[in-house]
């Protein structure tokens, strides 16, 4: 495997998880969050993810496992590796607290409520969202890491697909944190640290993995990410875009992601 390649990957792995720091800036620089833009972009997301996961990762991974043990033995591994990434990314799910769980979308307009700023609990809430939300970004990380290793350009779109993700999570964790701080430096920071967990898991797969990274692992690891992939678009993604905004323009975000990841994918033939 090339140098270029793997600083590629690193390189679109970080850039999906410092985005986190986006969603910060954007709680303290706007006024009023975009609750029908952020809908849509959310609902692009998780097309581009859901979309990408079925029609090019299965595919990849099935035809792997097939060329290496089979149609039989190598189908049936197939669709275990993708239960397997969605079994995974369940559990860790599961087991953060509800009440720290990042998935509650905020608005940058809480940003102003002065009466906030002097509840001091909430800064146990923003540390334990930032964690939460770290514990999410390392598989995460290791999604984006193997597509862009396996692929660039596919790379390039989960990365992008992730930080648009992400952006809704740098304002969960930065506004408990200002409330109870009133730094709007701190706020950021943690905020931004919290998606450097991406980075470290894509670091802890290439240790963990690249040295026996044949095909076979090859294929277990990309159907285990095209379920992680696939939770998180229905988990997290679609329900944070009906949250924000319309049903409706979440529905046409989906589409339109499937539709430009589809058009992307032509291109590349």
């Amino acid at each position: 495997m090339e140098t270029s390649t793997i600083l590629i990957a690193f390189g679109l792995t970080l850039f999906a998880g410092l985005s986190t720091g986006i969603g910060s800036a954007i709680a303290f620089f706007a006024k009023k969050t975009n609750t029908r833009f952020l809908s849509v972009a959310l609902g692009f997301s998780a097309g581009v993810m859901i979309y990408v996961s079925f029609v090019e990762i299965m595919v990849k991974a099935r035809t792997e496992l097939v060329a290496e043990l089979g149609t039989v033995e190598g189908s049936w591994i197939t669709v275990a590796s993708f239960f397997g990434g969605i079994l995974l990314i369940a559990l860790i799910d599961k087991l953060i607290p509800s009440v720290e769980n990042p998935h509650e979308m905020h608005k940058v307009e809480e940003m102003y409520d002065e009466k906030q700023l002097k509840d001091k609990k909430l800064m146990r809430m923003g540390l334990f969202t930032a964690l939460a939300i770290a514990i999410h970004n390392f598989p995460e990380g290791l999604a984006t890491f193997t597509a862009a290793i396996t692929d660039p350009s596919l790379g390039i779109a989960i990365a992008v697909a992730i930080a648009i993700h992400n952006i809704p999570e740098g304002i969960a964790v930065s506004i408990p944190i200002y409330y109870a701080t009133g730094s709007k430096k701190k706020a950021f920071w943690l905020s931004l640290s919290s998606g450097l967990a991406e980075p470290i898991g894509a670091l802890i797969g290439y240790l963990l993995l690249m040295p026996f990274l044949g095909p076979t692992v090859f294929g277990i690891l990309f159907a285990g990410v095209a379920g992680i992939m696939v939770f998180i678009s229905l988990d997290e993604l679609l329900p944070a875009a009906e949250e924000y905004g319309e049903h409706h323009l979440s529905i046409y975000g989906l589409i339109a992601g499937m539709a430009v990841m589809a058009l992307s994918l032509l291109l590349f033939l």
